[in-house]
């Protein structure tokens, strides 16, 4: 018996250090995700989260940890030791902001009809019925502000009977609303439409809020597209993002500045769209993060205040990674996060003199150290109409040009979100590599980071050339001796998932298998149901009931997925949130049914609880196991 459980121990072992040489679905649901706190008010201790999926729970477990902001031994503390600055606390220590739900309007059946209190229904006049996973049920965000100590009861509501969200709906946090340097008003972000109009626009504005009487001023007004995250300088300056243009949420973001009444736009020159940013300590330079070939980078730019002089925008980091957020600045050194393809977020200073960076957290290296990683290489194409085209090129981990490898065509949604150095848990190219497929990722029309006319190319072309530029890339890497051309797939999400419903019915036998996530199978359909209607009446250029709208009509008939249909002829998994509202399940459900009906080889993946992504850890783990069983059968 012992000698059997010798045996049996040490195959196990062996099957464990076997199974560790490549990632897996199980590994990559053990990698730890960090999430960056803040500063102390000294500015000289670090405060993050390391959050770890809790498989046989199907939750997540959170621990809470400081360091020396330069660097040097962590220690694990309890949550409320945590002493990160508080944003949410007034500068004179006097007054706290929160935000809470406040029921507004009458929705449901409970609300009008008090004596039925057991019905379940909703009753709408109106659009804006639902957003992104969620029925609207009259209760709209809140900001509130009372005196420190006092109970939550005394609090004021600075939006009272409005209805309308502060913070933001669907992802919006406390990046929308802050305090003034003097402690006597508060700016906030809100898009105060209601019904269509607050579905068909972009147009978030900032407001002040005066505290002594209690009076609301737009301080945005005459910009009509998104205004987003106020930030004061220490010079006592306001900053924030804008676009310009109503109803296009993908629109060239700039920086602007009012100080002393008088606005400037300080990236209106330069060539491309601004992520996120921080002012520097002395309030004179604008730190930011964007999109740049296939990367997301440092950069900064001059404030002149009244100086004569033009606002400069400067690169200050280059490598194959992106530069995910900038938590602060400590004397010449940027408190940062980086991912690249092949490792989730860690924390770095970067020294804005030597323009280098030195890592500070590694919290996922033993887990990294124990697998063999893919190789990414970057690579140009040209495009159809004679473009130079990123591509990122995912290699499995110890590869051998001499062998073929099975090729996966990756399609990126948005369609206008960048395809840089990102770390995905569900599109994980590290993990899709190591299992033995070689990874295609175009920078196709659309991604931003490449100049704001090829990030706009896409918008009402979703059947054009970017249909040329995911081909061009997928036939240029498959000349190479080491693709299988008989065995390609192509796979995608969003637009991408849209992008494979299309590539469907005119890639002329190029591919073996298709995997289409929450894609876009029928414009028409989409129209009718997605939740924003901005987006869709921007990307498609307007309703399908507007014939004379030529724009609009090739989105509805040429540029329409279910019109070619009887082109389909390859095996296809669909996959489908039942809560996602941005792409809903009319979608999954039609292509589904057409596959079927054809006499595919089709299967349908169907999360009823789940929305535009997969969150929940055992559906994702589920996710990944159909994704690479569905590659087995069919590829």
């Amino acid at each position: 018996m012992k000698n059997t459980l010798l045996i049996f121990t040490l195959i196990l072992t062996s099957n464990l250090m076997i199974a560790q040489k490549t990632m897996t679905p199980e590994l990559l649901w053990q990698v730890e995700r960090l999430s960056v706190m803040g500063l102390d008010s000294g500015g000289t201790t670090l405060f993050f989260t390391v959050k770890t999926p809790n498989i046989e729970d199907n939750s997540y477990d959170s621990k809470y940890f400081k360091m020396p902001v330069d660097g040097g031994a962590i220690v694990e503390i309890k949550e409320e030791d945590v002493k990160a600055t508080d944003k949410n606390t007034s500068a004179d220590g006097n007054y706290q902001l929160f935000n809470n739900e406040v029921h507004i309007e009458n929705i449901k059946g409970t609300d009008a009809y008090k004596h039925l209190d057991k019905s379940d229904v909703y009753i709408f006049s109106d659009l804006d019925i639902r957003h992104w996973d969620t029925w609207s049920d009259g209760s709209f965000n809140h900001l509130f502000y009372k005196k420190v100590g006092e109970e939550d009861t005394s609090a004021i509501d600075i939006m009272p009977n409005e209805p309308y969200h502060t913070p933001q709906k669907p992802f919006g946090g406390d990046e929308d609303y802050i305090w003034s340097p003097d402690s006597k008003a508060i700016y906030y972000v809100s898009k105060k439409l209601k019904g269509k109009a607050y579905a068909t626009s972009t147009n978030t504005d900032i407001y002040k809020y005066t505290l002594a009487t209690k009076t609301t001023e737009n301080i945005t007004e005459d910009n009509k597209g998104y205004d987003t995250n106020p930030a004061f300088a220490s010079t006592g300056a306001l900053a924030w993002l804008q676009m310009k243009t109503d109803g296009y949420e993908s629109d060239k973001n700039d920086i602007i500045v009012l100080n002393n009444g008088i606005q400037q736009n300080l990236t209106q020159q330069w060539d491309g769209t601004v992520r996120s940013f921080l002012w520097s300590n002395d309030g004179n330079t604008v730190y930011f993060t964007a999109p740049v070939d296939g990367t997301i980078q440092l950069f900064k730019v001059n404030y002149p205040g009244k100086k004569r002089i033009a606002p400069v925008v400067e690169q200050l980091s280059e490598g194959q990674f992106d530069v995910t957020s900038i938590i602060a600045q400590k004397d010449n050194t940027l408190v940062v996060t980086r991912t690249d393809m092949n490792h989730a977020a860690d924390m770095y200073n970067f020294n804005l003199k030597k323009k280098s960076f030195t890592q500070l957290t590694n919290i996922n290296k033993d887990l990294y150290d124990s697998v063999d990683l893919p190789k990414v290489e970057k690579r140009y194409v040209t495009t159809t109409d004679g473009q130079q085209m990123l591509v990122w090129v995912i290699l499995p981990p110890n590869f051998d040009a001499t062998k073929k490898y099975p090729t996966l065509l990756y399609a990126q949604g948005g369609p206008q979100s960048p395809l840089s150095q990102f770390y995905s848990y569900r599109w994980n190219f590290q993990l899709m590599a190591s299992q033995g497929y070689i990874v295609v990722a175009p920078n196709r029309r659309g991604m931003p980071g490449h100049g704001v006319k090829w990030n706009e190319d896409i918008s009402k072309d979703w059947g054009g050339q970017v249909m040329d530029d995911y081909l061009s890339a997928i036939d240029d890497i498959a000349k190479e001796p080491y693709v299988d051309n008989d065995r390609l797939g192509a796979i995608g999400a969003s637009f991408g998932g849209y992008s494979v419903f299309y590539l469907a019915g005119i890639h002329n036998n190029r591919f073996k298998t298709f995997i289409s996530h929450d894609g876009v199978f029928d414009t028409r359909s989409m129209y009718g149901t997605t939740e924003e209607l901005f987006f869709v009446n921007h990307d498609f250029g307007g309703a399908y009931w507007d014939k004379d709208n030529k724009t609009a009509q090739k989105t509805y008939n040429e540029f329409n997925p279910v019109n070619k249909v009887a082109e389909w002829n390859t095996p296809m998994l669909i996959i489908q949130g039942g809560k996602d509202y941005r792409v809903p399940i009319e979608q999954g459900l039609s292509a589904y049914q057409a596959a079927q009906l054809l006499g595919l080889k089709s299967k349908l993946l169907y999360f009823p609880e789940e929305n535009h992504w997969v969150l929940n850890p055992q559906n994702a783990l589920v996710w990944q196991h159909e994704f690479f069983k569905w590659l087995k059968e069919t590829l």
